[in-house]
């Protein structure tokens, strides 16, 4: 998925890791931009040594607490999340004077939050956030912004985008007529207030 925008992206990162300081990066996009994927390219790029992704994802909001409730109806959708957790973690990360910091992680494969999955130790110079949400315009996640020094917007076709969620709701136990309801439903409902917050960016990353 490399392009010149995305080589001019590394490089102007590497040259911001120069100078020793911790840069805490955002990746943002609507749902099955490839945030992830990205994350994980960049992480590669710098080394497990230097890098460190830290997932949104990891501050779902349990099942036990939206089961029966409308949010289980709109599980992905900003409300669903603990912004609260969330931006007390990067508080830590920014501050860096703790040994290891344990972060939270999202396993798809019990479609829950686990905690102390991540380990960031105060060595790792990039950490590396990937989120829905990440420039949303609300007081919570303004908060959430502050403590990032850039984010990049993920720029994916739809048509890519649909297709990728509705192949990833199959892979983890959705009906294919499930699964693209759902893609075409909460995830789309996600998607066009995630655009929205495009022009916020430090830079669009396109999907190539």
């Amino acid at each position: 998925m490399d392009s010149p925008e995305i080589f001019a992206a590394i490089g102007a990162l590497r040259h911001r890791l120069d100078g020793g300081h911790r840069t805490l990066l955002g990746i943002t996009g609507a749902p099955g931009s490839g945030k992830s994927t990205f994350a994980a390219r960049l992480q590669q790029e710098f080394g497990p040594e230097v890098a460190v992704v830290v997932p949104m994802d990891g501050f779902h909001l349990g099942n036990a607490i939206i089961d029966g409730t409308p949010l289980r109806q709109r599980k992905g959708a900003m409300d669903t999340f603990d912004v609260g957790g969330y931006l007390s973690l990067l508080r830590r990360l920014v501050r860096r004077d703790e040994e290891v910091v344990y972060a939270p992680e999202f396993r798809r494969t019990l479609d829950e939050p686990v905690a102390a999955s991540i380990a960031v130790p105060a060595s790792a110079s990039l950490v590396i956030t990937e989120g829905n949400y990440l420039l949303a315009d609300t007081p919570e996640w303004k908060d959430v912004r502050a403590q990032l020094d850039e984010v990049w917007f993920m720029d994916t076709p739809p048509a890519v985008r649909l297709a990728r969620l509705v192949g990833r709701h199959v892979e983890f136990g959705m009906e294919r007529g499930a699964a693209e309801a759902w893609a075409s439903g909460p995830d789309e409902a996600n998607a066009r207030l995630i655009e929205a917050t495009r022009p916020a960016a430090d830079r669009i990353i396109p999907w190539a």
